[in-house]
């Protein structure tokens, strides 16, 4: 079992920047990879990045490539994602979630242990 923990949304003007952290614990992850989604309100969850624990490969939705970076602290089993030049569109909760061995980064049914999320408002 891991428990993930998001923090760092909130409310951002236009062209601002955000950090969100995921910290998990219990069960060690080191094998698995994790991602962060995003789901806007009347919309459905998207993927947003990801990134492997071993070895730090990093994946991004097109729509976030070049302004969100995704990093690891793997002392602190904790996973970053930097957003900047945020975009009202950017508006949603954020959860992230652990990776399990099988298929793709990009959809959300290889993934598990899902995060309660974080509010990320970004004003006009």
């Amino acid at each position: 079992q891991v428990q993930l923990v998001e923090s760092g949304g909130g409310l951002v003007q236009a062209g601002g920047s955000l950090r969100l952290s995921c910290a998990a614990s219990g069960r060690t992850f080191s094998s698995y990879g994790l991602g962060w989604f995003r789901q806007a309100p009347g919309k459905e969850r998207e993927f947003v990045a990801a990134i492997r624990w071993s070895g730090g490969s990093t994946y991004y939705a097109d729509s976030v490539e070049g302004r969100f970076t995704i990093s690891r602290d793997n002392a602190n089993n904790t996973v970053y994602l930097q957003m900047n030049s945020l975009k009202p569109e950017d508006t949603a909760v954020y959860y992230c979630a652990v990776k399990t061995p099988w298929g793709s980064y990009y959809s959300d049914t290889n993934y598990a242990y899902w995060g309660q999320g974080t509010q990320v408002t970004v004003s006009s």
